[in-house]
């Protein structure tokens, strides 16, 4: 690996990992990166999961010390994302990507919109219920298990809905995104899909970031966060319907 390869796995993982603690989609990021080193796209996909453990361990690590725990709030849906990051991360071979991708860019949006309007904790009885809650939880581990990308941003969108004020719900999406890539990450080192080298050097750009992230999600609170994740969220749903590529074709 040449050293600017080195490099910019390193800025852009500092990068990737601040927007992944404070919103999400710092996928979109790392995996085209990895790519650019020379990874193939398979063994990208893998290979990205060592940061996402790292950075949201030490993400999670950094929300507790500054006194945002979420652990006691995460059971009911750190179930269903495990079972569903296995029948994700096992099941994405079997998958046509692209097609997939196409339906979560549509999906995304309006789901985003739907959390924006009224982000803060509900009293209304609007909420949802925790069975709604674990079942939305589910899908989110599947397609966290299989792709990645946007996952944070989704997570952070289903327990605002669920009830919970952004920076709360932000400690809780580290914790199950932590142990979603738990789960999935063994499948990929089985599957060969992981290219150490890359991985590891991207994986310290994402640690710092991380740690940088949830220190900025507690600092700056809802409203700073709420406008990170409107761009994350947008930029992401461009990506997967191929906006940028579509451009791209006309120049």
């Amino acid at each position: 690996m040449e050293w600017w390869e080195a490099l910019l796995l390193i800025v852009g993982g500092i990068a990737a990992g601040g927007v992944n603690a404070v919103a999400g989609g710092g996928s979109m990021l790392t995996v085209p990166l990895l790519v650019l080193a020379g990874v193939p796209g398979n063994a990208a996909n893998g290979s990205n999961r060592i940061g996402i453990l790292t950075s949201n361990a030490a993400a999670a690590a950094e929300f507790r010390r500054l006194g945002v725990d979420g652990l006691k709030h995460a059971a009911p849906v750190v179930g269903p994302a495990l079972v569903g990051s296995l029948i994700g991360s096992l099941g994405i071979s079997r998958l046509t990507d692209d097609t997939f991708e196409t339906v979560f860019g549509l999906l995304m949006i309006p789901l985003i919109l739907l959390t924006i309007n009224k982000p803060s904790v509900r009293t209304d009885g609007q909420a949802w219920s925790r069975a709604t809650t674990m079942v939305v939880f589910l899908g989110v581990g599947i397609y966290g298990g299989a792709i990645q990308a946007g996952v944070g941003l989704v997570m952070l969108a289903a327990l605002s809905r669920a009830g919970f004020e952004l920076v709360m719900a932000n400690s809780i999406k580290v914790l199950v995104n932590l142990a979603v890539t738990c789960v999935a990450l063994p499948v990929f080192i089985a599957q060969g899909n992981i290219r150490w080298v890359p991985a590891f050097i991207l994986a310290v750009g994402l640690t710092i970031g991380g740690w940088l992230g949830a220190r900025m999600s507690v600092a700056k609170g809802n409203e700073w966060i709420r406008r990170v994740m409107i761009v994350a969220a947008l930029a992401l749903a461009l990506k997967l319907l191929g906006v940028y590529d579509w451009i791209g074709d006309l120049f």
